[in-house]
This record gives C-alpha cells, sequence and structure tokens, in this order.
C-alpha cells in the first residue's frame, strides 16, 4: 500500500487527506488532525490505532490519561479512575473531560474507536457519547470505526448525529469521499 497517496482523474493528488495539484513547488499542506475518542478499557489499544493513523499522515490527538498509561506502562482503568472510591477526585474527571473537549474543538474529526466491551461490540459509553455531542455541534467530521450494537440504549443519539461509519477499516479514512 502507498500510505494513501492516490491520484484523482483531475491530477490532484492526495496525502493523508492532504491536496495538491502535480507539478507544485513545495506547497505547505495542512494536515489534518484526528481526535481519538474511546472508552478508557480501549487505550492501549488506541495507541496503536493512533501509531497507524500517523503513518498515514494525520495528525492524531489522544485522551490525556492514554498519554499518561503510555508513559507509566499501567493500564489498569482502576488506577485512574480514582473517584470512583472518593467523590473529591471528581474534579480531576471533569478536568479530563474538558481537556479532551478541547481537543475536539481544535481537531478537524474525532474518530470514535469502538470495539467490544462487557460481551457488546461497538460499545459507545456515556462518555465518548458527550464527546460525539461536542463534536456535532462544532461541526467537526464524526467518523466511528464499528457500527454501535444494537444492545446500546443511545443508538438515536449516535445515529442523530450522521457519523461515517467506517466499517472496521481505519484505513477508510484515506479516501477523499469519506470526508465529504
Amino acid at each position: 500500500m502507498s500510505r494513501g497517496n492516490c491520484q484523482s482523474a483531475n491530477g490532484v493528488v492526495f496525502w493523508g487527506q492532504n491536496q495538491f495539484k502535480k507539478g507544485d513547488k513545495k506547497l505547505k499542506l495542512k494536515q489534518r488532525t484526528v481526535v481519538i475518542c474511546t472508552s478508557v478499557s480501549f487505550y492501549e489499544r488506541a495507541l496503536d490505532d493512533a501509531k497507524e493513523l500517523q503513518k498515514m499522515g494525520f495528525k492524531v490527538r489522544l485522551p490525556y490519561t492514554a498519554m499518561k498509561m503510555k508513559r507509566s506502562g499501567d493500564f489498569r482503568v482502576e488506577t485512574y479512575k480514582t473517584w470512583m472510591k472518593d467523590n473529591r477526585q471528581y474534579v480531576r474527571k471533569a478536568w479530563v473531560m474538558l481537556n479532551h473537549f478541547r481537543k475536539i474543538v481544535r481537531g478537524d474529526a474525532i474518530l470514535v474507536l469502538n470495539y467490544e466491551k462487557n460481551g457488546v461490540f461497538g460499545y459507545i459509553g456515556a462518555n465518548v457519547l458527550m464527546e460525539m455531542g461536542v463534536a456535532f455541534f462544532g461541526k467537526k467530521k464524526i467518523f466511528v470505526l464499528n457500527r454501535p450494537s444494537d444492545k446500546l440504549n443511545n443508538l438515536e443519539e449516535i445515529y442523530g448525529m450522521l457519523p461515517v461509519f467506517l466499517e472496521g477499516d481505519i484505513g477508510a479514512l484515506l479516501r477523499k469521499e469519506a470526508w465529504k
């Protein structure tokens, strides 16, 4: 695979969703920023997905806690959800959420990584649903890796934000039509 380097009929070349006409000299391109939104249970896997997106030419923003997990090597959810045992720690939860909302506002799109959780394939929980809402309100492109399970009680809201379902193929982000 040529990492998303494809040419259209009109001579426009796409690379990581950046485009320029053939023959342009050293044209500075804006790299698209994709913000990853996912359950904390999937953060270890999200780091691998982020590397794949970077190889495709995207700038990637991850949740603060995912980066903290990477630095420490500790991916146990209970290590970071301190508010579950101490209500005074909810100020930390609020900070983490607001920090990620700011990334969404600054990004070009979000990518919801919704894998299987607790026997539910395509899981999208309350926090990711809020992040999708921020992206929707900010008129950001919303990509969802897998179709959500019919078992979710928030399907109406998910579909109402008109996301683009990638059908399990992150590489679909390289196709021009995904960004229309």
